[in-house]
């Protein structure tokens, strides 16, 4: 699926030369691009519903680009996010993700690995099915889904999940009856540039299977298809 080279990315980085060398760089691949420097005009611009993207730096001056992230999402706003970072220790790429962002990529970075994951997430986004309702519900509302709150609940109450057991449910939530490999899990978990080994996926699922079935071991809802990975089945 080709991604339209026409749409506007947004660029927030407190350091102008990273910024502007993003920018060229997304130019020249034909993207619009919007530079800003701080967390409030970043935020402003995100708001305005006019980026198809918004690549955001974590260390920003007025306001972080956690605190930008977590604003976007709490008020429903869908815009992909890509987090920049210095931070490469597990549990910041973790609280990233966490946060409602689609990816993030540690400095330094080559230019040609950051287009790489604008045009992994754009793809994403654009061959999403049309579920679009802020709260997703299956087996006649028995389980429900809240995108705007990343909170998932069965029978009424609200399941503990982590980062990546909310982003690998949600994701599969969303294409009811496709089968995704467990490599296709990987990279919806851990970004386009994943790391992990596919079997890891196996551990997750078992957790979530632990917190959302009713009986585990004949899962309901995350189905496995035996040589290749899961589906989640609503019914």
């Amino acid at each position: 699926m080709e991604v339209s080279k026409l749409e506007k990315i947004l660029v927030v980085d407190d350091e102008e030369k990273i910024t502007h060398v993003i920018a060229a760089y997304l130019q020249r691949e034909g993207f619009s691009v919007t530079e800003a420097y701080d967390g409030e005009k970043a935020l402003a611009l995100a708001q305005s519903g006019e980026y198809a993207l918004l690549v955001l730096d974590l260390m920003l001056p007025n306001l972080s680009g956690e605190d930008v992230t977590k604003r976007l999402r709490r008020d429903g706003n869908p815009i992909p996010i890509i987090i920049l970072t210095a931070k490469g220790a597990e549990e910041e790429r973790i609280l990233g993700l966490g946060l409602g962002a689609d990816d993030y990529i540690v400095k330094p970075f080559s230019p040609g690995e950051l287009l790489a994951r604008v045009l992994a997430v754009l793809r994403r986004v654009r061959s999403a099915p049309g579920i679009l309702a802020d709260v997703l519900e299956y087996a006649d509302g028995e389980l429900t889904i809240d995108t705007l709150r990343h909170e998932v609940a069965f029978g009424g109450h609200v399941l503990d999940l982590t980062a990546t057991e909310y982003k690998l449910l949600s994701a599969m939530a969303k294409n009811p009856g496709r089968v995704y490999t467990r490599g296709e899990l990987l990279e919806i978990a851990q970004g386009v540039f994943a790391t992990g080994y596919d079997r890891t996926i196996d551990s997750h699922i078992k957790n979530l299977r632990q917190k959302l079935e009713p009986t585990p071991e004949e899962p309901r809802f995350v189905r496995t298809v035996y040589g290749v990975g899961y589906k989640f089945e609503g019914n």
